[in-house]
This record gives C-alpha cells, sequence and structure tokens, in this order.
C-alpha cells in the first residue's frame, strides 16, 4: 500500500483548489464550455489527481515524477487563472482566492 494522500498537505489544498475552481468556472460564458472551462477544470483536476496516483507508487521516482506534473499543471492553470481574470470572467475575489491556492500548494509540492 502506498501513501495515504489524504494526508498529503498538498493533495488537501489542490482538492480545495479544484473545488473553487468548478464553483467559478460555472458562471463562465456558456461559449467557453469546450474552451477555457473545459481546460481550466482539467488542470485543476490533474494537480490532486496525479499526487494521489503518485502517491500510490511504492517506488520513490515515480512519486516524484507524478508530483512534478501535477506541480505543472498547476502552471497551467495559473496561466488560466490569470487569463480568465484579464477576459473579466474572474472577479478580483475569486482571482486573488484562486491565486493564492495555487501558490499554497506550489510550495507544499516543491517543499
Amino acid at each position: 500500500m502506498g501513501r495515504d494522500y489524504t494526508k498529503i498537505k498538498a493533495w488537501q489544498i489542490a482538492d480545495k483548489l479544484a473545488l473553487l475552481v468548478y464553483k467559478a468556472t460555472k458562471k463562465f460564458p456558456k461559449s467557453e464550455i469546450w474552451g477555457l472551462t473545459s481546460q481550466m477544470r482539467r488542470a485543476a483536476v490533474s494537480a490532486p489527481a496525479n499526487i494521489v496516483e503518485g502517491s500510490a507508487r511504492k517506488n520513490r521516482n515515480e512519486y516524484l515524477q507524478f508530483l512534478y506534473i501535477a506541480i505543472s499543471s498547476l502552471a497551467e492553470l495559473n496561466y488560466y487563472i490569470r487569463f480568465t481574470k484579464e477576459l473579466g470572467y474572474l472577479d478580483t475575489n475569486e482571482y486573488e482566492e484562486l491565486w493564492k491556492k495555487v501558490r499554497r500548494v506550489q510550495g507544499y509540492s516543491m517543499g
């Protein structure tokens, strides 16, 4: 049996972040359902999912590889958050909350 992912702080924050992204993207224009909404949700869910998958690996190098993938997904999500703020899809409060959560997960993932 691998690590208990529910005890990994990066996963806990990434899971909350994914939920916040789903809530924030609900109000995006319907024309974005297959565009930015889909891309943001995919990137947001990818981070905690890769932490979960990596935690099931017995080999440390495999575990680290999945953490690197999670970090890459967070970098992608970071861009989408900034971009959708510029488009006016996110208000300042949503933007700041999402941005801070991404930075916190990245801090735990890298630290």
